[in-house]
Formats: structure tokens, sequence, C-alpha cells
């Protein structure tokens, strides 16, 4: 049933930027924030309770991105659009693709890639980061994501270890703009049972059980087309221990990024991240890479 569902609607979201019906002008540069790898606006590695694009009250707005992020040992490939109904709701979907490499040779599966697919809707339930800036009042938005995993060749293995190949996490974001100060701060926390986001399935025998984990992300606003920041996304860690021991240990996520917004069509973004060991028993070292991402608005 749940294919059935992602091809029905996986189309018309792509779709949607293209076939917005209004472009919005209204609000800030850069204030959409970016395109995170699970789709939803906000930064790279987090959503934010900001909607994405530029659709403000009465506008409806679209955004669709591609993201690289090579690291030692593995690559990862992203790509996914949204729809903003102004600053009320979104709904994003993603798609995401893992080469594990020699990760996976070392397994007995050359070649073997993990295939996820992202559905995502966010619904602001009060505040506005840009007219509530003079206050102390953030934004906040609830969102919901449901993830489907082909995990190819590992799927025996990952049901030795307990973990499912498809889950919902649950999470809410403040988001905060202080205009004269030119930065943002979100905090999101997230009730997961994913493992590594769900590219190795959800829950296990260590834990099968929802954690609630924080995600935090600071912005600097250079100026209106250019911003700095850095982000912290603490990881649930369900499959460890597991019957490998602590060779399938998950560590937190950390990026330092900068995006530049030349107009409100167009942004670029890139960063340093720091996923730490991802399946450490076969590639113990940490894994970091340069992130790359454009998106385009409408």
């Amino acid at each position: 049933m749940h294919h059935l569902l992602l091809r029905s609607i996986a189309p018309l979201l792509m779709a949607a930027p293209l076939a917005c019906v209004a472009q919005a002008q209204g609000k800030l540069l850069l204030t959409g924030g970016v395109s995170s790898i699970d789709g939803a606006a906000g930064g790279g590695l987090s959503p934010w309770a900001l909607t994405g694009s530029y659709a403000t009250a009465g506008q409806i707005g679209g955004t669709a991105y591609l993201t690289r992020l090579p690291v030692q040992d593995y690559g990862f490939t992203g790509y996914g659009a949204a729809v903003a109904f102004g600053e009320r709701a979104e709904l994003s979907i993603a798609r995401q693709d893992l080469s594990a490499g020699a990760s996976g040779a070392a397994l007995g599966l050359p070649g073997l890639r993990l295939k996820q697919t992202i559905l995502g809707a966010k619904v602001r339930l009060g505040g506005d980061a840009v007219l509530d800036a003079d206050t102390w009042m953030p934004q906040l938005a609830l969102g919901v994501e449901y993830k489907h995993l082909d995990a190819g060749g590992l799927a025996p293995t990952l049901s030795a270890l307990g973990a499912k190949r498809q889950g919902v996490d649950v999470y809410l974001s403040a988001t905060k703009l202080f205009l004269a100060q030119s930065t943002l701060v979100n905090l999101t926390l997230r009730a997961t049972r994913a493992n590594q986001n769900g590219l190795l399935g959800f829950g296990g025998t260590a834990s099968g059980s929802y954690s609630l984990v924080p995600e935090v992300s600071i912005a600097y606003l250079l100026n209106k087309q250019w911003a700095v920041g850095v982000e912290y996304r603490v990881k649930p860690d369900k499959l460890n221990p597991s019957i490998l021991g602590d060779a399938l240990r998950e560590d937190d996520w950390k990026d330092v990024f900068v995006a530049w917004a030349p107009n409100k069509h167009v942004s670029l973004t890139a960063a340093y991240v720091d996923l730490g060991g991802i399946v450490p028993g076969i590639q113990p070292r940490r894994q970091r890479g340069v992130y790359g991402s454009i998106q385009f608005a409408y």
C-alpha cells in the first residue's frame, strides 16, 4: 500500500514548484532557510519552524533542491521538493541514496546502495519569526516525516538486528530571529527511532522505543545575501549495543555552513560536515566531508 501511496504523491510534489500559483515577494532573503536533507525547510541537517520558499499569507510557493555529500567511506545524494502554503504549512518529499562503498563489500554486498523516500508535513502552531523579531516569542511548528527504506541486500541483516524498514519521526521546532543582532536560532526536538536518519532502518533489538533528541541551529546573517552558522544533531543510537556489540554505534552529527542567496529564486549552501562513525565496526574512522546543496525557489 505504501508503494502505491509514494507513486501517487511523489509526482505531484516534485512538479509542484513549477505549478505554484503565486511568486512570493514579501519575505527577507534566507528567512525561508534552505532544504534540509529530509526535504523540510531549515538548515542542512535539521528542520526549522519556517516554511520553505518566500510565500507569505495567501500565497503558495515551492522549492526544489539537490544535495551531495561525499565522506571518506560513503557517498550521499539527496534531492526533493516542497510546497509552502504561506507561513501556515508545508508539504515535502525527499529521496536519499547512500553508496556503502567498501563497507558494503566488507559485508559481502559489493555495490550496496541504501535508498530512502521521505514524505514530510509541517504546520505552524504560532508566532512569526519576522513580525515577532522584537519580542521573545519564537515561531513554532509541528512536523511529521514518514520514511521508507529500500535496504537492498542489507534487508536480512537489518531484520536480524530488529530494525524495521519504515518509520515515522515527529518533531517540534522553535525558530527565533533576532533582527537587530542578525542572528537566527532554532531548537528542534525530534521523537525518532531512526538509525542513521533511517538509512539503517528504525529501532533494533537494543531499543525499539522512541527517543526524544534535540537538534540546534545557529545562523548569523553577514548581510542580506550571506549567512554562516553551525548545527548539532543528537542521534538516538538504537542499534547500540546489538548482537554485533558496539559495531553499529551511532554518533551525533554536526556541521559548519555558509549559505548564499543572490536572489529569491536560487540559493547555494556549502558545509563542512562531521557524521562521526557510521558502522564503526567496519569503518572505524570518523566520516567527514564537504556538503554542497543548491535550491531553487518559486
